[in-house]
């Protein structure tokens, strides 16, 4: 009966890079993406809130990717960092619950605000008259706090399930922060009914936006191709292909890794593919949004244009 006691001393990560001079190169080169992706989105977060010409809808769903971008980079490349520089890769089941918990609800909420950027577009090109209606301050409240929200509640229930098993086979986890699917297979008891669960919440937090947002863009290119104006066109085009561009870096892996069947997935293509969405698509999401538009870079020009002339 002692085993089944066994997460009172927390978990050991087996990390992402072995401990060689290969693995050190592979660890600076994350540590070098965290700091773009740290800059980028702070950087964008501070732009949408300094500059009024973007203080719309849009740019304010923006600034709360940019935001959740933030947080799911910082909470599991630190306690990686430490851990391959301090050799020791243990962590505490209070520590396991918080990147649990902050992971969970970065990617349920982040699933469900694509499908609220997806649906802007489609209300600003689609049914222009009525966006000012549509697209009101208390609509984007509302679905900012929706995403939030149910992300959160989602994201407990399941951390605290999890935790709350028994663990008797081991207590390393394949991975380089407390992922649930990495840990369900170490629990000493039969865990098929909670993995019919965790395909719930997958279809409703990743499946069901992705198909509202596939639904938002058909209608929105079908709109796009009808357009007389060729300039309107393009610039209707160009943003669409950058929210397009985001969402396919953000659900591809995903939908790889959470969709298949458990009998399919590998421990190792599941660590691997995880580095694609918690560290390199938080890097990519501000460069995309910045070099493929021009309002972001006007505004970039004006707040630290004007910071520069002021310090002359």
């Amino acid at each position: 009966m002692e085993e089944w006691n066994q997460t009172t001393t927390g978990f050991f990560l087996l990390g992402l890079f072995p401990p060689t001079k290969i693995g050190l190169s592979l660890f600076l080169l994350v540590i070098l993406i965290f700091l773009i992706a740290f800059l980028g989105n702070s950087t964008m977060i501070l732009l949408i809130w300094m500059d009024h010409h973007l203080h719309t809808p849009m740019y304010f769903l923006l600034s709360q990717l940019s935001l959740m971008d933030l947080m799911y980079i910082c909470s599991t490349v630190p306690k990686m960092a430490v851990s391959f520089l301090s050799r020791d890769n243990s962590i505490s089941l209070v520590g396991c619950g918080f990147q649990s918990v902050c992971f969970l609800t970065m990617a349920c909420a982040e699933g469900l605000l694509l499908a609220s950027m997806a649906y802007d577009r489609y209300v600003a090109i689609c049914r222009p008259l009525h966006y000012p209606i549509l697209m009101n301050k208390r609509m984007c409240l509302l679905m900012i706090a929706g995403s939030w929200v149910s992300s959160s509640i989602n994201a407990i229930f399941h951390t605290v399930y999890a935790l709350s098993m028994p663990y008797c086979k081991s207590r390393i986890i394949n991975h380089f922060f407390c992922d649930i699917p990495a840990m369900v297979p170490l629990a000493c008891i039969d865990t098929w009914a909670y993995e019919y669960t965790v395909l719930f919440s997958t279809n409703l937090f990743l499946l069901v936006p992705f198909l509202g947002i596939m639904a938002s863009y058909g209608r929105v290119l079908y709109a796009v191709h009808h357009m007389r104006s060729s300039q309107g066109k393009k610039k209707a085009f160009t943003t669409c292909s950058t929210h397009l561009t985001v969402v396919t870096f953000y659900y591809a892996p995903f939908v790889y890794t959470y969709l298949r069947p458990p009998s399919l997935r590998s421990p190792e293509e599941g660590k691997n593919l995880a580095v694609f969405y918690t560290i390199l698509t938080p890097m990519l999401n501000p460069i995309i949004y910045s070099l493929r538009n021009k309002e972001v870079l006007g505004a970039f020009q004006r707040i630290f244009g004007r910071s520069l002339s002021q310090k002359e």
